[in-house]
């Protein structure tokens, strides 16, 4: 039985959504969190006043803090490590901080769990980035997206091709949180994540696309079209992904190192362009210009997943249409919060 959970990052976007999840099912709820990212401290807030969340404003990179939550609270039930920097931009720009925050970090987490309760679950949330730019995937284009040629979506099968200091960081931990339950016998498990979206998410243009365009939308923002906006992603709505961890916790036995790919899959797909259209369809007028590509851009990624979907029963069940109008709704009754915090 779960009754304690700890979550690193948890006032963030899907930090937020967990620790609002779990709390409504009585279980307690601790976050780590230093609140450096715009728009932590209003959710924090939020799930204060609502819930009664424990908060430890911790570095992940200072080992000696983690340590003393840990002789504090002693030992959780389950650990999700969402606390990361989340931007390939940012990590271009400084890659001493998203190395520190993203590998070294994640190390801090797995070796307070392994001396203190090795058995607990570890839940890491990774990225699809870890592939790189696929440069051995066929890819075309059609109206408005690139697709695959020959396949629907990414396996975990996929060669690991770390691109850009945010992919080398986050593959670091990856293989770090794999490398511990072979070595060490600890239950841990690897996320690849593709885009996720919702409520609470308070998107900027360097991460969070899907909530950036809808924001910049509402808020009559201007927003830059990075490449050609054919770009796809397969998209999965936050609660989705919350559901998948719940599922993982309940299957600890399961835990055993594995690495799965997480994403909306091939039937929750979008390019940039195909978002701007469902936006002003909606009633939003978009201000949109065009720049050159960033890097470590893939032109297309689809997670494939059939691994989590077999061995964890796990399947999205937001759509896009759904998900980015219900986004829509959260967004238009929280405009004043968003031009507080996006100031």
């Amino acid at each position: 039985m779960t009754e304690k959970i700890l979550i690193t990052g948890g006032a963030g976007f899907i930090g937020s959504h967990c620790a609002r999840y779990f709390a409504e099912k009585g279980i307690k709820v601790v976050i780590i969190d230093n609140l450096s990212r715009k728009g932590t401290q209003d959710n924090l807030t939020w799930l204060k006043e609502k819930w009664p969340i424990t908060h430890y404003p911790v570095d992940i990179r200072n080992n000696d803090a983690l340590q003393t939550v840990f002789a504090k609270e002693k030992k959780f039930d389950a650990v999700l490590h969402l606390a990361a920097q989340v931007a390939v931009t940012t990590s271009v720009k400084d890659p001493r901080e998203d190395f520190d925050i993203n590998a070294l970090g994640t190390f801090n987490m797995l070796e307070s769990i392994r001396r203190t309760a090795p058995e607990t679950p570890f839940l890491f949330s990774s990225t699809n980035k870890v592939y790189g730019h696929l440069p051995n995937v066929a890819v075309s284009e059609a109206n408005n997206r690139y697709v695959f040629k020959d396949k629907k979506g990414i396996s975990e099968a996929q060669t690991l091709d770390f691109h850009s200091p945010y992919g080398c960081s986050k593959g670091c931990a990856d293989q770090y949180v794999i490398d511990y339950a072979r070595i060490y016998g600890m239950r841990t498990v690897s996320f690849r994540q593709s885009c996720i979206y919702g409520e609470r998410q308070f998107g900027v243009e360097d991460q969070g696309w899907v909530a950036w365009f809808t924001i910049a939308g509402i808020l009559g923002r201007p927003v830059t079209v990075y490449g050609d906006g054919k770009q796809v992603r397969d998209i999965l709505f936050v609660t989705d992904l919350v559901k998948l961890f719940e599922t993982a916790i309940e299957r600890k036995e399961l835990l055993k190192g594995d690495a799965y790919n997480i994403g909306g899959g091939h039937a929750n797909t979008l390019s940039l362009l195909e978002l701007i259209d469902i936006l002003e369809k909606a009633g939003i007028e978009m201000r949109y210009t065009f720049d050159d590509w960033r890097p470590g851009d893939q032109k297309v990624f689809v997670s494939d997943n059939g691994k989590a979907e077999q061995a964890l029963g796990w399947r999205p069940t937001m759509d896009p249409e759904s998900g980015i109008h219900r986004l829509i709704r959260w967004v238009s009754s929280h405009q004043d919060l968003l031009k507080s915090v996006l100031s």
